[in-house]
């Protein structure tokens, strides 16, 4: 929250950036800041109350915009600071070539490539992947959250981020990132604004403000000539609080604390961005792939029955289902495992019972595991269209029976993994279906149905069957779903969808979901997940909640309406200060241009400084909205429009005219204006 103590606390870093090589990336307020120079110069040769006054107001305005500028950054300086207190200077333990000799050196020496052991207690000294043994790390100087989290190696959850503690156990890191560039130089630069790119929307506005000065410049000077024609000659100080007044000053001092505010509403968020560009693409994104389990289903698939084939026992079904998944680390493995130990009675066999048994781990290609038994025999589990096309290739028939098992399954909204096997000289046999029940989170189809009065599609991305896959659809209320995906079909799919002209954002965790982050407009990566995949996004999730690309789209869209409200708001609140200056200016050379002083200003000074005081404290007034954002409210693009006109333009207008009238009541009094 913006309160004056805030305000205050940014005025030196504010006055700071009056160095004009700092002003001049901003065109409308480096005009601003040559005109007060100007101002100031012609104070000092002619003095009097009316050119102090316009001087001091002139150098407010700069100020004041400097300012809005200096809070926002100053909001990410406390997370910078958390952040940089995680960089401690820590040694590393380097283990040579041999892999076991280890050589303590600084941190900072190691490069890419370089392998580290970290034990309980000591910190990870760089940004790497565990490639042996497994911890539980503390992540809290990042997150915040003070939950440890478990690195191991293989699989999604082996990155580790310099910084963080390792509470337990011993890991073994391969460094993946050059000293200066590790996740936390990169979350430094970019919380505290040093790394912060304009954005093509924000470049193209500053072109527009740019060009309505260089407009506005032109007439200004150009109206003296006609001035002194008519007798009714202006001094510089008038002519230069005309520009300024008229030039958009409001929205070319908010412009890039919106843009560092909606970085740090992220940042808020536990959400880095690593560009603007991405969180303004957020607010565009057409298209919105979501994961199933975990992102719109709890996630927590368990094992709840075992429906066997014709001619198998139960007993024969659950012994095969527990043997492939013996080293099966997922939730769902370890619940089949469970459930033959706890519904029939099977012992829970360790894998190094099976010391000769070569197991095979499940890849997103496969879409299966299994184990290879002494004797010849192979048990195969997972996805049903993977194993029953492994039992064909192995010259088995599947029955009718597995075929209806498993659409029943599939239709009641659960996952079906079908159970094979195969004997020395024998021929593959389906043995079963095994239930896995999963719950769509609830509101899911609230959020959807919000989605979708915003203009966006959602398109539900999982490994199961189309079955399964629609009936969850159906439940949760998403627009499309792909089914039994693959990182081909994922990367296919968005490139459909950015043919066809839409913005696609989509998260993932793993080495496979790279290329599709890579593509995705918005990628999302999870900072459980690999480094690979955090590389290929734009933005990392620090929670590692892959639902709040949700809240990611609404921060990007809250961005882009609060620059096209403010923009709104400061071109129509420039109707209010013609009608203050202009008629001031000539009223006295042409009688009628009095009746336009509709506000009934005291006099022509108190009628100029007023325009000029109202156009430096709308600037404070207006830096709260610009940090907080306009309230997003889902809804369509048409509607956004016609309550943005309403409130911000005819606002532009109103305020104004109430604004400076007050004012000139004020400034009325002070001799020598009034």
């Amino acid at each position: 929250m913006t309160t004056a103590r805030t305000l205050l606390a940014a005025l030196p870093d504010a006055a700071r950036k009056l160095d004009p090589r700092t002003m001049v990336r901003n065109p409308v307020m480096f005009v601003v800041e040559v005109g007060a120079v100007l101002a100031t110069a012609l104070a000092v040769t002619d003095p009097d109350v009316f050119a102090w006054s316009v001087v001091g107001w002139l150098w407010a305005t700069v100020l004041f915009a400097n300012l809005a500028e200096a809070v926002a950054e100053g909001r990410g300086k406390a997370q910078a600071a958390t952040l940089r207190n995680a960089q401690a200077q820590t040694t590393a333990r380097r283990l040579g070539a041999d892999g076991a000799a280890e050589d303590v050196v600084p941190a900072a020496e190691l490069r890419l490539g370089d392998v580290v052991v970290v034990d309980a207690g000591e910190l990870v000294p760089g940004d790497g992947d565990v490639i042996e043994g497994v911890a539980s790390v503390d992540e809290s100087a990042i997150t915040g959250e003070s939950a440890p989290v478990i690195r191991e190696s293989g699989g999604d959850r082996s990155s580790v981020t310099g910084g963080t503690r390792v509470l337990s156990d011993r890991i073994v890191v391969r460094i993946t990132a050059r000293p200066g560039e590790s996740f936390i130089d990169r979350m430094i630069a970019l919380v505290e604004g040093a790394a912060r790119q304009k954005t093509p929307n924000e470049i193209a506005l500053n072109v527009l403000l740019a060009s309505l000065t260089v407009v506005f410049l032109m007439a200004t000077v150009t109206l003296q000539p006609f001035a002194v024609y008519s007798g009714a000659e202006q001094s510089l100080i008038v002519l230069v609080a005309l520009l300024v007044c008229l030039i958009p000053t409001t929205i070319g001092a908010l412009l890039s604390a919106i843009g560092i505010a909606g970085m740090d509403r992220l940042v808020q968020h536990n959400v880095l961005a690593m560009s603007g560009r991405a969180v303004e693409a957020a607010g565009d994104v057409n298209t919105l792939l979501l994961d199933k389990t975990g992102t719109i289903t709890l996630g927590n698939r368990q094992a709840s029955e075992l429906l066997p084939a014709a001619g198998v026992s139960a007993a024969e079904l659950a012994d095969a289902a527990q043997l492939s998944s013996l080293a099966d680390e997922t939730p769902e493995g370890r619940s089949i495992v469970v459930l033959a130990k706890t519904a029939y009675g099977l012992r829970e066999r360790a894998a190094g019972e099976l010391t000769s048994a070569h197991f095979v781990p499940f890849t997103a290609q496969t879409r299966m595991s299994g184990v290879d038994l002494d004797g010849g025999r192979q048990v195969r589990k997972g996805a049903a269209g993977a194993v029953l096309a492994w039992v064909r290739e192995n010259h088995g028939q599947v029955g009718p029976d597995v075929a209806v098992a498993v659409d029943a399954v599939a239709t009641a909204g659960g996952t079906p993994l079908v159970v094979a096997d195969v004997t020395a000289g024998g021929a593959a046999r389906a043995l079963g279906v095994i239930t896995l029940k999963d719950v769509v989170k609830p509101g899911m189809r609230e959020r959807f149905e919000e989605m979708r009065r915003m203009g966006i599609r959602t398109v539900m991305i999982t490994g199961d069957n189309p079955l399964t896959a629609k009936a969850i659809a159906d439940e949760a209320g998403v627009d499309d779903f792909l089914a039994e995906a693959t990182p081909e079909d994922k990367m296919a799919l968005i490139k459909r969808e950015q043919e066809g002209g839409r913005l696609v954002a989509m998260t993932g965790d793993g080495t496979n979901d790279a290329p599709a982050l890579a593509q995705a407009d918005v990628g999302v990566a999870m900072n459980s997940g690999t480094s690979a995949a955090k590389e290929a996004g734009n933005m990392v999730d620090l929670d590692s909640n892959p639902t709040k690309l949700i809240e990611i789209v609404e921060i990007g869209k809250q961005l882009l309406i609060t620059r096209g409200s403010l923009t709104t708001f400061s071109i129509a609140n420039d109707i209010a200060k013609y009608f203050a200056i202009i008629p001031a200016m000539f009223a006295g050379v042409y009688g009628g241009l009095g009746t336009l002083n509709v506000m009934g200003l005291a006099t022509p000074r108190s009628a100029i400084l007023s325009a000029v005081v109202f156009n430096a404290l709308v600037i404070v007034a207006l830096i709260p909205l610009a940090l907080r954002g306009v309230r997003y409210r889902p809804s369509s693009a048409a509607d956004m429009l016609r309550r943005n006109l309403a409130v911000y333009g005819l606002g532009g207008i109103v305020a104004p005219f109430v604004g400076i009238k007050l004012i000139d009541l004020l400034v009325s009094q002070i001799p020598g204006i009034g």
